[in-house]
């Protein structure tokens, strides 16, 4: 997988990454991801603020991740990757996944229970991981969608998934405007509409097992 640093890209491989969080992780510390991490901010506030945990901020657009990966906490990782592409490394390693205002095509991932966003997202949480998902009504918008179909896709589409949906809110004014986030600040003006927060739970679904060819499957009791 790719990450930056500054001006400087380089790959990390799993093992790379294994040695990077225990060295920085601490007591009950977890490791979260924030897909879509936009300017980065929301990661680099919150891993100043939250020193045990690991925060890893992944997106598409590696210019927006320059200024603010060269000064990042050590407790934390930006990740040049698409949300339909989530790197394999990160597999089972995620306490927490949160999604700020996402859109295009990262949106209408979320909308779909079978998506590769819905894929990776179950490919990279751990069983019990926290979700926390931030929607504008803006976006919503865009898509052709009302907050109120927004709404009802993406829990359908979450529960679908194999995450349960435990709070569904508006999320204020005054909360907006201490997002750490320039589009937080942005939304709070109210110009583009309320914002839906969302929080669940992962709770994988077992795979059917199936039996080998030609063997006899019981699924009942025998007859005396």
């Amino acid at each position: 997988m790719e990450y930056i640093c500054g001006k400087r890209t380089a790959q990390m491989d799993g093992l790379t990454l294994a040695a990077h969080l225990v060295a920085r992780l601490t007591g009950a510390g977890e490791i979260v991801l924030d897909l879509g991490t936009g300017d980065g901010r929301y990661v680099a506030e919150q891993a100043r603020r939250n020193q045990a945990n690991f925060y890893i901020g992944l997106d598409a657009c590696r210019e927006n991740l320059v200024e603010i990966s060269r000064k990042a906490p050590a407790n934390s990782l930006f990740l040049i990757a698409s949300g339909e592409n989530l790197p394999g490394e990160l597999t089972g390693l995620i306490g927490s996944i949160t999604l700020n205002f996402p859109w295009g095509s990262l949106l209408e991932g979320l909308l779909e229970s079978v998506s590769e966003v819905m894929t990776g997202l179950r490919m990279v949480a751990r069983p019990g991981a926290k979700l926390e998902l931030r929607l504008n009504e803006s976006a919503l918008r865009m898509s052709g969608r009302s907050l109120e179909t927004g709404r009802e896709q993406v829990i359908s589409a979450l529960e679908g998934a194999g995450f349960a949906v435990e709070m569904v809110e508006l999320l204020e004014v005054t909360g907006l405007k201490k997002f750490p986030s320039s589009w937080a600040r942005r939304l709070a003006s109210g110009r583009e509409g309320q914002v839906l927060q969302i929080r669940a739970f992962y709770i994988p679904v077992p795979e059917p097992v199936t039996p080998p060819a030609g063997e006899m499957v019981l699924t009942g009791a025998a007859p005396l």
